[in-house]
This record gives structure tokens, sequence and C-alpha cells, in this order.
């Protein structure tokens, strides 16, 4: 072997570990990612959204008569009997006050009345002495009479004469009474308040206001005394164990739901699911703000809980409920999760790990409930597929999974 050749031979072997070293090197590195295996689920799809209870039906007792309500005994919660329990009392107002021009025009219309009084009972006087006067008239020409002194005719006369003052005896009565009144009246136009309040008694006449149903009291509007005008609302009484669910849904899911779809109750507070129905769908829609200021079109669904009122006893009315209407579900679907899917171009994909390297595939999907996905197509069970796959790996990049 000549010289140069074993030089050659001398230095092939570091050149070659370097050309080595430095492949290694410089190779791409392997992503450290997550993966998960596709397999087979079940998979329900539910719309989903908060809502509240409600008494079924709620009736609101109002006051028939305006006037001072009475505080009231009840709370919510207490029971009350159909036509028994009186849940208020209402009795008349005390008068306003008045202002210096209605106060002098109300003692100038007392003032006036008693001056019509005394007219009147000046007038009485008057009427009565002519009445006696007509009455002894009456007398002394029935005695001329007997004694033949003046003919049958003045008898009658004055006998007629004597029924007119008569007549004019009542009238006058009647309208010294009239005056009374209107005294009377002038007077109670003057009465202060202080004074009406004072006299209150046994001659106050109360409204009494009774439930017109079973149930228990579900809110008392006025606890204490106060002023109310008629239709005023005073309790509202329901039977709290005769609950609905009502749930405002965006009117584009609103669509998917029809009466009698099954669906169920979460999220109330305890660890129990309520089975529900749909009871029905409102026909009308209306705009509601949401926290995001966005203007959304809502329809009300209407749910009916169909277990046992035992296991819901805790619930009352306006509490807060998730509800979930079953949209569809299967005992068996392949999934994986949604956060393995990315968009390519107008397709979903997804990274495989075959044999630690990256294998984009796509894929066709279907139902979504919540962070689970149905694949129709590209995936077979078992196969893993990478979780949040980033934007540096690409078809063909190494992988190494993370323990």
């Amino acid at each position: 072997m000549t010289a140069s050749m074993k030089r050659l031979v001398l230095w092939s072997v570091p050149a070659t570990v370097l050309v080595v070293v430095l492949a290694l090197l410089f190779r791409p590195r392997a992503e450290l990612v997550d993966v998960v295996q596709v397999q087979m689920a079940p998979m329900l799809v539910t719309i989903d959204e908060e809502g509240e209870t409600r008494t079924r039906d709620v009736y609101t007792i109002n006051a028939p008569v305006g006037g001072r309500l009475l505080r009231t005994a009840l709370r919510e919660g207490d029971p009350v009997i159909a036509n028994q329990t009186p849940v208020a009392q209402i009795e008349p107002s005390e008068p306003e006050f008045l202002d210096p021009r209605s106060q002098a025009q109300s003692e100038a219309a007392r003032d006036a009345a008693s001056a019509a009084l005394a007219l009147a009972a000046a007038e009485l006087k008057q009427a009565e002495a002519e009445r006696d006067f007509a009455t002894a008239e009456v007398q002394r020409f029935r005695e001329l009479y007997k004694k033949g002194t003046v003919p049958e005719q003045q008898v009658d006369d004055a006998e007629r004469a004597a029924q007119s003052t008569l007549a004019a005896v009542e009238a006058a009565q009647a309208s010294l009474a009239v005056r009374q009144f209107e005294l009377n009246r002038a007077e109670a136009s003057l009465i202060t308040p202080a004074a009406a309040h004072e006299s209150h008694g046994s001659w106050c006449e109360c409204v009494t206001v009774r439930s017109p149903v079973d149930g228990r009291v579900l809110r008392v509007h006025h606890k204490s005394e106060t002023i109310v005008s008629p239709g005023t609302p005073l309790i509202e009484v329901g039977d709290p164990h005769d609950l609905e669910i009502v749930t405002d849904y965006l009117s584009i899911d609103a669509v998917k739901v029809k009466a009698g779809q099954a669906a169920f109750i979460e999220g109330w507070g305890q660890d129990i699911r309520l089975n529900a129905v749909v009871q029905r769908v409102e026909p009308y829609a209306f705009m509601k703000v949401s926290a995001l200021g966005i203007e959304e079109q809502r329809v009300n669904v209407i749910l009916d809980i169909t277990d046992p009122v035992e296991k819901w006893t805790a619930l009352g009315h306006g509490y807060r409920v998730e509800s979930r209407i079953i949209d569809w579900q299967s005992d068996a679907v392949e999934t994986v999760p949604l956060t393995a899917l990315f968009r390519q171009g107008d397709d979903w994909a997804v990274f495989v790990d075959d044999d630690d390297t990256a294998v984009m595939r796509t894929v066709k999907i279907g139902h979504t409930a919540g962070l689970t996905v149905e694949i129709l197509d590209g995936l077979e069970i078992g196969e893993w597929v990478v979780m949040h796959p980033n934007d540096r790996l690409e078809d063909g990049s190494r992988l190494r999974r993370r323990n």
C-alpha cells in the first residue's frame, strides 16, 4: 500500500464520523406531541341553554279597590287555602292635604252651606206658621158654618189652603235636611289627614282579599302598609311543586326542537340529572341583547320534568337550571377529539402518528358534541392522531410522544 493510500484510509474514518455527526446535528428535530387513539364511543348531541323554573299557574292577586293596604302576616312559602285564607286587608285611605286655595274654597263652601241651612230653617218656621194659621182658619170656618154664617164653599177653601200649608211644611223640612247634608259634605272636605287617622275605629269597613286557589305564597309585593290603587299587584300564589322549565333558545336552534323531544336538566345545584320532555315551542320570537351587546332573536321553549317530585323538591319558582335538549344520539360511533382537527383548504384533516412520523390525513366528519367529533371516513379504529397540532408540523415530520 502506498503512502498516499495510507493517508486516504487514515483520514476517511474521521471524515465519515464527522459527516455522521453533522447529519445528526442538522437533521429536523422530532416534535414533542400528545396523541390520542381513534375509538368507538357513544355520542350525545344536545342543544344547551340556561333556563329557569317557574310555577305552571301563577295567580297574581291584585287590589280590587284603592285604599290603605294593611301590613300582612303572610311570608313567602306560607300555605293558603282557596276562598279562606285572607291575603290582604284594605281600608279607606286618609284624605289628602289641602293647598291654600282649596282650603279657602272649602271653607267658603262650608260657610255657604251653613247660611243655606239657616235660611232653610227660617223657611221652615215660616211654613209652620202658615200651617198653624191655616189650621186655625179651618176650625174657625167650621164653627161659623155650623152657625150658618158662612157657606160650605168657604170651609172647603180653608181646608184646601190648610192642606197646601202642610205640604209646604214638608217641603221646608226636606229642604232643611238637604241643606244639613250639604253642610256635612262641606265640613267633610275640611277633614285633615291627622283627624281622619284618629277617627279610624270600628266604623271603618275593611275589604278582605282572599286567595282564589290552594297553594303557597310565592311573592309578597308589599309587606308593609302602603297606599294602593285598584289593580295593584299584592301577592303571587301558586303550587311550587307544579313546575316547568322555560328556556330562551336562539331561533336557529329552536327550529330543530319539537314537542315531545327528550331532554334533561343539569346544573341546578345537585349532582342529579333530571329527565324532561319538550312541552311546546312558542311561535313568537323576541329580540334579546346578549352580554356582548349582540342583538339575538330568541324563542321560549317550555320543558316538563318527568321525574318524580321527590327527586327535585329543592327546586322552587325562578331557580336557574341548565337545560339540554337531545338533538341526536348513537350508542357507538368513531370519534376523535375536536382539538385534533385542522383545516386543509375546504376539508378537515388530522396528523396520524405512523411509526413516529406525521402523516396528514383528510377526514370527513359528522356530528359534533362538545369537544368530540364523529369521524365518517378517513381514519381506522386504533390509529393514533396528534392532539393540538402546531404550525411546525407537516407531512413527514418526525414525532416524539410526550410521556
